[in-house]
């Protein structure tokens, strides 16, 4: 076995649950201060989908126990709902990297600046399933509120940015890196409480718009 075989074994192969995101050039300035209210439409579809999610999520949790499988239309549907925050979260509270109104969609929009999607697990455990969601995702759950309780971090953060698109006009790079950084993070632990998946999330901050690739 060659050095070079070696060295690309070693590399970390991608996490399953993927975010992606594109920060818009020309932002308005001001769009900022009402997309909370331009996306109240959003909101209320999404707190339907929410208790939807709560129900699979119950239903995927014995499906997994009994089969070792989550029913691939449950588990589209609960990606579809965690896609549809996101967007949403990008447009309007978490991130404000794009002024493009969120399609009302569960499905992936290849061409909307923020995306997620999870590969698809032909077969979970089914002891983990009694303790990957609330166990051992504690210490995710512990540093990320150390971090300062993540959503409230990132709505800090997103703050300033807005305050520099208002004076500015330009939306500061190191801020948008992070924001999404820490939205990836939390994302996949979200996958991961949510049964999405076995693998356990990586404790990095993997920040920019794009998933980290192994190198050559």
């Amino acid at each position: 076995m060659t050095t070079e075989t070696l060295r690309t074994e070693t590399l970390p192969a991608p996490y399953p649950a993927s975010l992606t995101a594109r920060l818009d050039p020309g932002l308005s300035r001001w769009l900022w201060l009402v997309k909370w209210l331009l996306a109240l439409p959003h909101f209320v579809v999404l707190a339907v989908l929410w208790v939807g999610f709560v129900v699979v999520s119950v239903v995927a949790f014995f499906a997994i126990l009994v089969t070792g499988r989550y029913p691939r239309p449950l588990f589209d549907f609960a990606v579809g709902v965690l896609r549809w925050d996101w967007r949403v979260s990008y447009y309007a509270y978490a991130a404000l990297g794009t002024d493009r109104y969120p399609p009302f969609t569960l499905a992936d929009a290849p061409d909307y600046p923020a995306r997620w999607d999870v590969t698809y697990p032909e077969q979970l455990s089914r002891g983990l399933v009694l303790v990957k969601w609330w166990l051992l995702a504690i210490p995710h759950f512990l540093v990320l509120g150390v971090a300062g309780g993540i959503r409230a971090l990132i709505g800090l953060l997103t703050f300033f940015a807005g305050i520099s698109l208002l004076f500015t006009g330009h939306y500061p790079g190191g801020i948008w890196d992070l924001v999404v950084g820490l939205n990836r993070w939390a994302l996949r632990v979200s996958a991961y409480i949510s049964l999405l998946t076995d693998e356990y999330p990586p404790f990095r901050l993997d920040q920019g718009g794009a998933e980290p690739v192994p190198q050559s």
